[in-house]
């Protein structure tokens, strides 16, 4: 019996379970080390939020 077809179907069947495995990967609760912003950044962002906040106020009241 030839079984070559079988490396022909090896590719494709093969696909699906890592595509799934990538998806998964990319939404994981544990792997999130690397996403940890600084509290100097989060502070100038905070304030950079206020500044905002008030100029969109001085523009309604216009």
């Amino acid at each position: 019996m030839d079984w070559s077809w079988l490396a022909l179907l090896a590719c494709p069947l093969m696909m699906l379970p890592m595509m799934l495995m990538m998806m998964r990967g990319g939404h994981s609760e544990k792997d999130h080390s690397g996403h940890h912003n600084a509290p100097g950044e989060v502070n100038a962002l905070k304030e950079q939020n206020k500044l905002l906040q008030e100029e969109i106020q001085q523009l309604k009241n216009k």
